[in-house]
């Protein structure tokens, strides 16, 4: 039986498989928009919350329906001019529980999410006045991390790395072009917008990346990246999820940063089974209607068995079972769609 928990611009909604239909339970938060969705160490599910009025929350559930607010979410320090605006993403590195905010930051939990620290060595880099945000702002929304090394994604900034727990970071974008900086200008450390960033769990430096500026992939943990189009019909996007067992990988494109619906309106994932030298439309399923909408960063989840569902800024969700060679659109429709996480 599967779970997928949906966050979105007005509350979180729980879908239960039953039988060929689907059961769903909410809104929770309602009037709050939904953010992002984690898991601490014990198993307790996580859920992000934001309003332009309340600020940010944290909430715990050990059942998917009940949920209780944390006491201290991430704040930024007594004095300081950023304000925290979004919670992006949770991650789960050894014990502590880490988030990626906007204004771009990164927070540390040592129980569980209750309360939280700046991760400073990051948040104040020697960069850090060079950093600016993209449409979507200037937000920390991906964390990863495997042998020894962390990775953080940020726009409209670029991909940091640490190898020492996250006591110093670098800027690893050599090879991507910069948003701003003119053909034979001198390159930038930042100013690189990293969109979507995903890597081979068994061996980590592999990585892959969805980019404003394409598709790329690097074999040595960021220290160069190479552009992986062939097959795609645009490589704007925000969709870069790999699965840890067969290797796939999953990409959405959209027609460009001016226009972020699907090429001539054909909403396709597109998959890679050569580590992304080429690219394909991803199986059957897929609506012949016109489909203009886009996919947000965060609203897409998969899991170890091959399931992979993501949401649309037009409400509506899309699954597959068997690593995207078969698709369905589920009947629910939603207000648009932030965050997915398939839990079960």
């Amino acid at each position: 039986m599967m779970r997928i928990l949906v966050g979105t611009e007005k509350g979180a909604y729980l879908l239960t498989e039953s039988g060929p239909d689907w059961q769903v339970d909410g809104p929770m938060f309602p009037g709050w928009k939904v953010t992002a969705f984690g898991q601490t160490k014990d198993g307790a599910r996580v859920a992000a919350t934001g309003s332009n009025w309340f600020g940010v929350g944290v909430h715990h559930s050990e059942n998917l329906l009940d949920w209780k607010p944390s006491d201290s979410p991430p704040t930024w320090p007594e004095g300081s001019d950023r304000k925290m605006e979004q919670i992006w993403t949770f991650h789960n590195e050894g014990d502590r529980l880490l988030a990626g905010v906007a204004q771009a930051g990164l927070f540390s939990s040592d129980d569980g999410g209750m309360s939280w620290d700046p991760v400073t060595s990051l948040n104040e880099h020697r960069t850090r006045d060079q950093w600016f945000p993209g449409a979507g702002g200037l937000c920390a929304h991906r964390v990863l991390s495997g042998n020894g090394s962390m990775w953080v994604g940020i726009s409209a900034v670029g991909v940091f790395r640490s190898d020492d727990d996250g006591a110093t970071w670098m800027p690893k974008n050599d090879g991507i072009p910069s948003v701003d900086t003119a053909e034979g200008g001198e390159r930038p450390e930042v100013g690189y917008c990293v969109h979507g960033l995903a890597h081979d769990q068994a061996e980590p430096n592999h990585m892959w990346r969805q980019d404003h500026q394409g598709v790329f992939r690097s074999t040595d943990g960021g220290d160069n990246w190479q552009r992986i189009e062939d097959g795609l019909p645009a490589g704007f996007g925000f969709v870069m999820w790999r699965h840890p067992g067969t290797g796939r990988l999953l990409t959405i494109p959209l027609e460009s940063s001016e226009n972020r619906v699907p090429v001539d309106g054909k909403l396709n994932a597109y998959t890679s089974d050569d580590d992304g030298a080429s690219w394909r439309v991803a199986g059957s399923g897929w609506s012949a209607a016109p489909q203009f909408t886009g996919v947000l960063r965060r609203a897409f989840d998969g899991d170890d068995d091959g399931g992979f569902c993501f949401g649309t800024s037009s409400g509506k969700l899309w699954l597959t079972r068997d690593l995207g060679d078969t698709w369905q659109e589920l009947s629910a429709s939603f207000p648009r769609i932030a965050a997915v996480s398939i839990v079960a």
